[in-house]
């Protein structure tokens, strides 16, 4: 164990030294790592908080529940009582019959339509804010109520909610898609980085097996200089993203004065920041390990 961890000690050191005696090589290949990863993650970012904006701007869902004609005061209480005790409603108001048909009659034009009506067509309704905002809650809401004694017809304001549902899950495939194609783009740069890395120590190499290397041995500082400038192009990513974050939320700040409302785009938390780094340092190690078994398959002097 002591050999294995001593093996690595070295490896990362000299992987770090290498990288120190090319700066200006280094710091190009992070960049274009950095930048590449910067517009998935940053698209993320927007994405994240659009839908924190939405849910937090969109109005309360809310259900209409309309009784049967022949519904007493005892079928009334009674649905009030169960909407009192359920987990999945913020609130609740009912709207009794003569309360809606005045409502309905003080609308301009109307008035001389229901005077001519026998009797009070409209039932008692409660109007209920539900808790969730998403479509299919609301859906589950409507078919629960849907089946209470006294019960006509629930009516379910969901209209807004399924439009804002799949326009975010096309926001997330698109950032997908877009996240798939620069990561292959980012092993492709690793690979490159690798292969010209190889191409300068081949002597080196061809030396090390011929007394007695393994490709373990061998494939080590690479595999290391994959992941170190992979994550430290994550870390840039991050960086540019909090920057263009840093500038926009400045310009911001008028408009939100402006409209009394709160306009703040928050950062990658802590959890997605950590997943970002280990995402870049696994495609950097994987790009790495593919250009050295591709020189050690084709290269491997007996």
């Amino acid at each position: 164990m002591k050999n294995w961890l001593a093996a690595h000690r070295r490896a990362f050191t000299a992987t770090i030294r290498r990288l120190a005696d090319a700066p200006l090589a280094t710091l190009f290949n992070i960049t274009v790592i950095g930048t590449a990863l910067a517009l998935p993650l940053g698209f993320y970012v927007i994405l994240a908080n659009l839908q924190s904006l939405a849910r937090d701007f969109s109005p309360q869902p809310q259900l209409s529940v309309f009784l049967a004609q022949d519904a007493a005061a005892a079928d009334v209480g009674s649905i009030e009582r169960r909407l009192k005790a359920h987990n999945g409603i913020t609130s609740f108001r009912f709207v009794p019959r003569a309360e809606a048909l005045a409502t309905l009659k003080s609308r301009a034009g109307l008035a001389d339509v229901i005077a001519g009506l026998s009797r009070n067509p409209l039932p008692d309704a409660f109007v209920i804010t539900a808790t969730g905002r998403d479509a299919a809650g609301l859906d589950l809401l409507r078919s629960e109520f849907a089946g209470w004694p006294k019960v006509a017809e629930v009516h379910v304001d969901s209209d807004w909610a399924r439009r804002l549902d799949r326009l975010l899950a096309l926001g997330r495939y698109a950032v997908l898609m877009l996240a798939a194609a620069l990561a292959l783009a980012l092993v492709a740069i690793t690979f490159n980085t690798i292969r010209l890395q190889i191409l300068t120590q081949r002597d080196e190499i061809e030396v090390a097996k011929l007394i007695g290397a393994t490709d373990a041995w061998i494939r080590r500082p690479f595999l290391y200089f994959g992941g170190i400038i992979g994550t430290a192009g994550g870390a840039t990513a991050w960086l540019m993203i909090w920057a263009a974050l840093l500038v926009f939320n400045g310009q911001l700040r008028p408009l939100s004065a402006l409209y009394g409302i709160p306009l703040q785009l928050a950062h990658l938390t802590g959890a997605d920041s950590v997943a970002a780094l280990l995402f870049a340092a696994a495609l950097g190690w994987f790009g790495a390990w593919l250009s050295v078994r591709r020189h050690l398959t084709a290269h491997n002097p007996i």
